[in-house]
């Protein structure tokens, strides 16, 4: 590996830590003003904002028709989220989880997992499978919008401070 190669890596590395953080910090403090609670926020905008390099390679290979790219692609960033990202955050401190995400967010991610693995079954993920497995996560997504739109009408303190939600206009 060339030095040029070890600056460009680095470098990609931080400009990777630095967009993301700029587009979730962004993301969540847009959400946090037209008052869409903390969990939401958490479970759709910062992760559909986190997963958008994943989006954008996966659609790439997919239109250059490398298919397989596309797929490893997704599964290898779901493994190295749950178990390498959630691991080293657990290993670090210990996690507090929710009972909705234990009753009803694991059976949910595990139910999609085995759709996925059932429609590609057949050795290819076709249009129709894209837009059942696409609708599915809109449909989860405007279930969580509104199951938790009264629950959480104020934003906690942490939240609040973090955003800058107790400052005077």
């Amino acid at each position: 590996m060339t030095l040029m190669t070890f600056v460009y890596l680095i470098a990609g590395l931080v400009l990777l830590v630095g967009g993301a953080e700029v587009l979730v910090r962004g993301a969540a403090k847009l959400a946090a003003q037209f008052g869409i609670p903390p969990l939401v926020i958490g479970l759709t905008v910062v992760a559909f904002g986190t997963s958008a390099p994943e989006t954008a390679v996966s659609v790439q290979a997919a239109m250059n028709g490398s298919g397989d790219l596309a797929i490893g692609n997704v599964v290898g960033s779901n493994i190295a989220n749950v178990l390498l990202v959630l691991g080293a955050t657990a290993l670090i401190a210990p996690l507090i989880v929710s009972r909705q995400l234990i009753r009803m967010d694991v059976p949910l991610m595990i139910g999609a997992s085995l759709l996925t693995f059932g429609l590609a079954w057949d050795g290819e993920l076709s249009k129709i499978d894209g837009a059942i497995l696409f609708t599915g996560i809109v449909a989860y997504t405007f279930f969580l919008i509104r199951s938790n739109r009264n629950s959480l009408d104020e934003p906690d303190d942490e939240f609040a401070a973090e955003f800058g939600l107790n400052e005077p206009a």
